[in-house]
């Protein structure tokens, strides 16, 4: 018999120079294609289906209690809602001063930092790499450009874009000076080598649109674009005004988007057209607002939408991460794909169709009162799938712990407004919506165990008291159209500085301080009117900038004060302008309503109702129904009675979780607590108290045979010893080796 040639010494060094080759070049691309995305946390949310789902067997039910920190790194107190992710053995972070640090993810030592990243958003980083590995980068947005560097380095990539980064204000067919903010309040998703992005425009009357969109990782070219305000001859043109997409704003994906790999196919969650809240000059269903669109991941190209709410009139946008479940229904296994929403439902699709997979019934709705509005007579309603939020507000729903006085006012208030679901705002009398802006799911309030059909919820039972206010006329000098422009006429027996004080103490004291001084990155306000016009300022405040959010329900008379609060003059301001009806500020041959009305988010009054205030809800969705619910965190003020806990107001606002394999659901709360759950019972297993309240999403990863959570804990002070001993920063658990 013949001897064979590949035997022998030259099998054995055929063998080694193939080894050596493997070990200079690392691991082979297949290899790369094949990980899990369940056992690595690589992007934001942990993988592209969003799920938070981890495929990790150390830390299980019967250890969970052993968990401490590991080591924790320090990070400045920015308030940061980062969401940590981790490649090989790396983590990547946001720490002081608005800087990417590069950290060891076993120990926490520093491998290198970019610094002078000011306007980066604040939730966490896209990561992509080549099939060889030859490539690998992070991708962020900051002020309203896209920018790419050299994961391994942190250098620009000065071959991405215009010298590293990429304009997002344009391509959206409006003049890029009207064009306040672009920059999105999430990351968005790696697929292949494009990146998937939404946006965050502002909410105000004339913001610019929320057009999705996708980028050539490599290159920074506008890979496709989709007009989720439709262009004449794109289907749903005709769901709005003539030529509103001239001036329409909004339906935009601020929250999390999923992306099936397997069928190329990615889900944008989208908001409401703007104004939220009153929509003469939007008359009609306004597609593709408050709508769950799937689209092809590769071209754009639409393949399906739902939409959830017609013409939103209560803020009610889709922000919660698409869920991506296989279930069992009706004898066949179908690929399904779930949405939470803000008013408490959980609508359940074909992945490939849209198709409920139960009725979903268009009921009729109260009717608006407002002159030129024309609200929908119907919103779509499950007729299965039971809601995971209260949605009615009745004066045996007020809180149990108010003093008598403070009862009396609210059976007053009740008796006096308008309540229930999907009640329209009036500037007559107020309205209270149950659900409100932040009520329901929000951003990071979803996950899910894929395989078996189970959907996790995080949700806040949480009302807004609305009052529609007229707008007066804007200055005829002022460029731009965000309504609060307009320079104030403070009634004379009215001094604007007080509701100015309050507004401060409430929304602007966290960041600015007390003293208006800064804190951290941000900077100092003190004496800024002195420098800056009354039109910047009420630009800045009704559309947001950087990391600031938008305030766009702020009166002209606390605008006003607020301006004087950091040294401009409103009154001069004022001097000298003409002004303009709505209607004229509309553009050529559009009809504009003779007024327009605004209105705050109501967000006052958090625990007007009885607890519980927030909830971890568990639905079995092959049955479509939920299968446990739990208060999630304690309110410190009030005791446990009988072993029923309370929730905590605004407790679960754009927090996070994380779901194992081995049964357990780690959440984090406004409580400034992390906590472990039974994933068959919802049983509390484990909590611990962290120095501060968590921000951003928590994060789960494995680095040489050792699992680690990892949390995002920068909020306000909640204990302060341990604030003292760790500072703030990330704090990462472990088993004891």
């Amino acid at each position: 018999m013949k001897k064979d040639n590949f035997s022998g010494f030259g099998a054995r060094y055929f063998l080694g120079v193939l080894l050596l080759i493997c070990v200079i070049s690392g691991p082979s691309a297949q290899a790369q294609e094949d990980v899990n995305p369940h056992k690595v946390w690589r992007q934001y949310g942990g993988g592209p289906d969003q799920s938070k789902y981890v495929e990790f067997t150390q830390i299980n039910k019967s250890n969970v209690t052993q968990l401490a920190v590991a080591w924790s790194f320090a990070a400045g107190d920015g308030g940061y809602m980062w969401n940590p992710i981790v490649v090989d053995d790396v983590m990547y972070v946001l720490g002081k001063d608005e800087s990417l640090v590069a950290l060891n993810a076993e120990t926490g030592a520093k491998l290198w930092t970019r610094t002078n990243l000011s306007g980066i958003h604040r939730t966490g980083i896209n990561y992509w790499e080549s099939k060889d590995r030859k490539d690998r980068r992070l991708l962020y947005s900051r002020h309203d450009r896209l920018e790419a560097i050299d994961a391994r380095t942190g250098e620009l990539i000065l071959s991405f874009g215009d010298q590293g980064s990429v304009s997002l204000k344009e391509g959206l067919g409006r003049d890029v000076a009207t064009v306040f903010r672009e920059q999105g309040t999430s990351p968005g998703q790696v697929f292949e080598n494009l990146l998937l992005l939404g946006s965050s425009p502002g909410e105000e009357y004339f913001s610019a649109p929320g057009h999705v969109r996708a980028y050539d990782v490599v290159t920074g070219k506008l890979a496709w674009i989709f007009h989720t305000i439709p262009w004449p001859g794109e289907f749903g043109y005709e769901t709005w005004p003539t030529n509103a997409y001239i001036y329409g704003g909004g339906c935009n994906d601020w929250g999390e988007i999923t992306v099936d790999e397997k069928n190329g196919i990615a889900f944008f969650p989208l908001g409401a057209p703007t104004y939220d809240y009153y929509g003469a000059d939007r008359t009609g269903n306004d597609l593709f607002g408050d709508c769950l669109i799937a689209l092809d991941a590769r071209t754009g190209k639409r393949l399906w939408h739902f939409q959830d709410v017609h013409h939103d009139l209560w803020d009610y946008d889709l922000c919660a991460a698409p869920q991506l479940i296989t279930v069992q229904h009706e004898g066949k296994t179908v690929e399904a794909v779930a949405i939470a929403c803000k008013q408490g439902f959980l609508f359940v699709l074909d992945r490939h169709t849209g198709k409920p997979l139960w009725p979903v019934e268009e009921r009729a709705v109260p009717a608006s009162k407002m002159p030129e509005e024309h609200s929908s007579p119907t919103q779509p309603i499950p007729t299965v799938i039971p809601p995971f939020t209260r949605q009615s507000v009745s004066t045996n729903d007020i809180n149990p712990y108010f003093s008598p006085e403070k009862k009396a006012e609210w059976v007053k208030r009740i008796a006096a407004a308008h309540t229930g679901l999907f009640e329209p705002l009036s500037d007559q009398y107020e309205t209270i919506a149950m659900p409100g802006a932040v009520g329901g799911a929000n951003r990071g309030n979803t996950a899910a165990d894929p395989e078996h059909g189970i959907v996790y919820v995080i949700t806040q039972d949480l009302p807004s008291v609305y009052k529609l206010k007229s707008e007066p006329p804007i200055p005829s000098d002022t460029p731009g159209t965000a309504s609060t422009n307009v320079a104030p006429t403070p009634p004379p027996s009215e001094n604007p500085a007080t509701a100015a004080h309050t507004v401060y103490t409430q929304s602007c004291m966290p960041c600015h301080g007390e003293d208006m001084a800064g804190r951290g990155a941000i900077p100092s306000i003190i004496g800024v009117g002195k420098r800056i016009s009354y039109r910047d300022f009420a630009n800045t405040l009704g559309v947001g900038k950087g990391v600031m959010p938008a305030f766009p329900h702020l009166d002209q008379r606390t605008l006003a004060g607020l301006y004087t609060l950091i040294g401009g003059d409103a009154r001069a301001a004022r001097r000298g302008r003409n002004r303009l009806s709505w209607a004229e500020r509309y553009p050529a041959g559009v009809k504009g309503p003779a007024h327009n009305y605004s209105t705050g988010y109501g967000m006052e009054y958090p625990d007007l109702l009885g607890p519980p205030w927030s909830s971890m809800v568990a639905y079995d969705l092959n049955q479509g129904v939920i299968k446990w619910r739990r208060p999630l965190g304690q309110d410190p003020k009030i005791p446990v009675i009988d072993g029923k806990e309370t929730g905590l107001a605004i407790g679960s606002q754009r927090k996070g979780m994380i779901v194992t394999s081995t049964g357990l659901i780690f959440s984090t709360c406004l409580d400034g607590h992390v906590y472990a759950y039974d994933t068959s019972n919802g049983n509390k297993l484990w909590s611990t108290p962290l120095p501060r309240n968590p921000e951003g999403l928590p994060a789960m990863y494995e680095v040489n045979g050792r699992e680690y959570l990892v949390i995002c804990d920068m909020g306000k002070v909640i204990d302060a010893d341990q604030a003292r001993t760790i500072a703030p920063g990330y704090i990462v658990y472990a088993l004891p080796k």
